[in-house]
């Protein structure tokens, strides 16, 4: 499987608490993330999100489809999220968020590998344009967001996640 690790930074001129009630409400994610083509909840968590499994199915800059199951596995309100993905990509993705003088600092980590057949085939050929389409999502996902919450987008980001 090929692995892939990307940080996201957003800043929005909005305050953390909107940010964050927004970010969680999974089900409205189609309604401001246009790459979020479907949201099903599989199974309800405990009163603060943890133990949620969402089915979701992404559609891509380059016009093709990943569907996964999120699970909610530590919720630090209005902090920090923590999620495992089970499905066509497999692994973790964490939101972080804190305030600043200018509004709220999103960071959003997704450490996954692919478990597509022609994805890991041709991970060594097309690497660039997968971590391309990654960004292009995330980018969309941050202006959605910015709109959503009638704020601006101050800072859109992508690098590699730490080891």
């Amino acid at each position: 499987m090929a692995e892939y690790r990307f940080l996201t930074i957003w800043l929005l001129d909005a305050p953390i608490e909107k940010v964050w009630d927004v970010i969680v409400d999974y089900k409205q994610l189609p309604t401001w993330w246009k790459a979020v083509a479907k949201v099903e909840e599989i199974q309800p968590g405990d009163a603060t999100g943890v133990g949620n499994v969402w089915h979701m199915v992404w559609k891509t800059p380059l016009s093709y489809s990943i569907a996964f199951e999120s699970r909610i596995t530590r919720v630090e309100a209005p902090l920090r999220l923590e999620l495992s993905a089970i499905g066509e990509v497999e692994g973790s993705g964490r939101w972080e968020l804190s305030q600043t003088e200018e509004g709220t600092l999103v960071r959003y980590y997704w450490i996954v590998r692919t478990t597509k057949a022609w994805m890991n085939f041709l991970a060594l050929f097309i690497r660039p344009l997968m971590e391309w389409n990654h960004n292009a999502t995330m980018q969309q996902g941050g202006e959605g967001l910015a709109q959503f919450l009638d704020a601006r987008l101050l800072k859109s980001e992508a690098a590699k996640a730490p080891e």
